[in-house]
């Protein structure tokens, strides 16, 4: 816990470095602390579950989300199945996240299936990365799975540097038929609409009772700037906290930086674990602890 609340980082990632390409370490060096890679990889590339397990118990960091991505386009394959090592060594701290490209799983949702029969908290997809539109057919059936499993769909609203992104892929209004069609669907807008769509996500969570805005890759002091056309603690009932880690200086600093906005007792509380514990599979077990 972090200063009596649950903590929840709903986005990291801890792929295997050499199913990579370059940019991603480029991105983990420039933006998160000095030696990260060193400490939290083996010389092989592999992560280390024992020494993450650490780092977050030292950040407070009650649950972590590990995101898994296919984009051969863009950073490469994070795969599904190298993040179970990690689960495996604390299951009550770490929950995988799912991830499928329309462009290179097929049937769709035999693939969600199985990610999420392995214990997947959720579906990401990463349009801008993996070159497609949320609102493509194709996706369709994944996401009649997730309605009928009481699993989240995250999607990256927000946008990416790394080369071969299409950023004009991650404008949320591509969701909007995807929570019309799919209405008890709990969605998170990762990034919160970051570069150009901020209002967007920000109309699109109010607006709707099972849209959320996640923190993730967003200075928390600059969340009042971004989102300056709307009353800040309305909006923050609608807000996940996450990091992007490792592209992060510090998980605990983060928090406790978003909380800093003026966030009182029981809303922090919700921004930090709360609304998670609401939206993600798997998390049952820190109810408890919140209560």
């Amino acid at each position: 816990m972090l200063d009596g609340h649950v903590l929840v980082d709903a986005h990291t990632h801890v792929p295997v470095l050499g199913s990579l390409k370059p940019a991603w370490l480029e991105w983990a060096r420039d933006y998160g602390p000095e030696g990260i890679l060193e400490r939290c990889w083996d010389a092989d590339g592999m992560p280390r579950p024992a020494v993450l397990d650490e780092l977050f118990a030292e950040q407070g960091v009650d649950a972590v989300l590990l995101f898994c991505e296919y984009s051969p386009r863009a950073t490469g394959y994070q795969r599904f199945e190298d993040l179970l090592p990690i689960v495996e060594h604390h299951p009550g701290r770490f929950r995988p996240v799912a991830n499928v490209n329309p462009h290179l799983h097929f049937p769709i949702a035999a693939e969600v299936r199985r990610q999420l029969d392995l214990g997947a908290a959720a579906l990401k997809l990463h349009p801008v990365h993996g070159g497609f539109r949320c609102d493509d057919a194709a996706l369709y059936p994944a996401y009649q799975v997730l309605t009928e499993r009481g699993v989240p769909l995250v999607v990256h609203c927000g946008t990416s540097s790394f080369p071969g992104s299409r950023n004009e892929l991650a404008d949320p209004a591509h969701l909007l038929p995807v929570v019309r069609d799919f209405p008890e669907l709990d969605v998170v807008l990762a990034h919160g609409g970051r570069g150009w769509w901020y209002d967007a996500a920000a109309f699109m969570a109010l607006s709707n009772p099972h849209v959320w805005i996640e923190l993730s890759g967003l200075p928390p002091k600059r969340l009042p700037d971004y989102y300056a056309r709307f009353d800040l603690g309305r909006l923050a009932r609608k807000w996940i906290f996450a990091t992007d880690w490792p592209g992060v200086p510090g998980t605990a600093a983060n928090a406790r930086a978003v909380v800093d906005l003026g966030l009182d007792a029981d809303l922090a509380a919700g921004v930090l674990g709360g609304h998670a514990l609401d939206v993600y599979a798997g998390l049952d077990h820190l109810r408890r602890a919140r209560g």
